[in-house]
């Protein structure tokens, strides 16, 4: 499968999730705004993809999303299995860890969040294609 990036499933899923959330949530430096666009796009197409790997639903990385929008990606990034199974928290512990360096503000968690839904939204969209 390929998007509008002209990416293939295969080159979105090498992607560095986890470099992409710390530049992408990391603040005003120059690039920042690129970066950002990069984090929620084919940074979320990515983390989309690697969790459709281990069975994700999407449901459970929105509700991940309520949890950091709540007690933020620290609380998050805490929990013993912040999604249902082990393997399923393999992949997504990095992100909350990256996401955790730099959201150091409630403005910074709830852009985790969002990006989170993103995911979520993207999860969702290629579950409806099959």
């Amino acid at each position: 499968m390929t998007n509008q990036s002209g990416k293939t499933d295969a080159q979105l899923a090498e992607l560095d999730v986890d470099m992409m959330l710390r530049a992408g949530l990391g603040g005003t430096e120059a690039g920042a705004d690129a970066d950002r666009t990069a984090l929620f796009g084919d940074g979320a197409v990515a983390g989309a993809i690697l969790l459709d790997r281990v069975d994700v639903i999407p449901r459970s990385v929105g509700f991940l999303a309520e949890i950091v929008r709540r007690g933020g990606a620290s609380y998050a990034a805490g929990l013993p299995e912040p999604l249902p199974t082990a393997e399923q928290t393999a992949v997504i512990r990095p992100w909350l860890a990256a996401a955790t360096e730099t959201a150091t503000t409630a403005d910074r968690d709830e852009s985790v969040a969002r990006w989170l839904e993103a995911v979520a939204a993207v999860l969702a969209l290629r579950a409806g294609a099959r």
